[in-house]
């Protein structure tokens, strides 16, 4: 089955901004996700075409070579590269493809007719006619199998994945089965280091396709979606959690305990007269960064006024009102 165009799976189109193409991937990746569609193989199977498809048209690159050679892209990429690194080899078998045909330079083409070479160091419709040329030669022949470019990398894999901010913040391990074009499906145990992102994709080296011809085997990626958690936001690496805070506490000062996504509860203080909405920053307690450092976290306080007030405490409130007011 033909795969369908990446701007049709997002449902944006082809002039759509970074934005739009991240909002309508965030938007189809709930809608479609395995843990909101429990064994529902369609819904599985356009979430990964969703992951497939934004991968591609969030990266700059990618999306130029996808809008100019479409679903071919990475393997003409690839057959560039491999073209650029080739040796001329004099006058005879130049190039990957034997006599008389494709050079070093990068992309040197030798005419067959008028005896002339040119290179692709010029610009205008006529480097662009023999580099589409080139290309449609190379493809063609990639997509006849004939293996006269040697060996060749394999594909790269997207997968998707979803994390608590919890296993976002400690670290998580997924056993993900992969089942290539050709071959028998394979278990990979992926290990998701402490700190990911929304939206981050985390490189698993060698476990993709297998390569062409001796070549190397793609890179699995694991394309990770963290839930919202009930009681903390997250902005980058901090954290921020509302904190009760009894409205004599917020007066007076005093001290309330504060969670944190480890599980234990730090003491805080809280100095006289604090006002409801105010943030008291935590250093060192927010999520994992690389090199072993830490965001920050944020108790944002909440004051709780007191309820069903004896006459007591009803006298006492009136006394200080009335102490204001003079």
């Amino acid at each position: 089955m033909a795969r369908r165009d990446y701007y049709d799976v997002l449902g944006v189109a082809r002039s759509a901004s970074e934005k739009d193409i991240r909002q309508a991937y965030r938007k189809l990746a709930r809608q479609y996700h395995p843990d909101l569609n429990p064994n529902d193989k369609q819904s599985e199977t356009k979430f990964k075409e969703i992951g497939q498809a934004y991968e591609v048209l969030s990266d700059a690159d990618k999306r130029k070579s996808y809008d100019r050679w479409g679903h071919d892209f990475e393997k003409i990429e690839q057959a560039r590269k491999a073209g650029a690194g080739s040796s001329a080899g004099g006058a005879g078998a130049s190039g990957p493809f034997g006599a008389g045909g494709y050079s070093s330079g990068p992309f040197t083409w030798t005419g067959t007719s008028g005896g002339g070479t040119s290179g692709f160091g010029g610009s205008g419709s006529s480097r662009d006619a023999i580099d589409d040329d080139f290309l449609t030669d190379l493809l063609g022949r990639m997509r006849g199998g004939v293996g006269r470019n040697g060996p060749a990398r394999g594909e790269d894999y997207d997968y998707p994945i979803s994390l608590t901010l919890d296993e976002a913040f400690a670290g998580a391990t997924r056993l993900i089965q992969i089942t290539p074009a050709s071959g028998a499906p394979k278990t990979i145990e992926a290990r998701i280091p402490p700190g990911v992102a929304d939206g981050q994709r985390v490189r698993i080296a060698g476990k993709g396709g297998p390569g062409i011809g001796g070549g190397a085997a793609g890179d699995l990626f694991l394309v990770v979606t963290v839930r919202p958690h009930p009681r903390f936001t997250r902005e980058g690496d901090d954290l921020t959690v509302a904190v009760d805070v009894p409205l004599y506490t917020a007066v007076l000062g005093g001290e309330v305990l504060v969670p944190t996504l480890k599980g234990s509860r730090l003491a805080l203080r809280i100095g006289p007269e604090t006002e409801n909405g105010q943030r008291i920053r935590l250093t060192g307690q927010g999520m994992p960064k690389s090199g072993g450092a830490k965001g920050d976290l944020y108790a944002e306080v909440r004051v709780v006024m007191p309820t069903n007030l004896n006459d007591r405490e009803r006298e006492l409130f009136e006394e200080l009102a009335a102490l204001r007011a003079s």
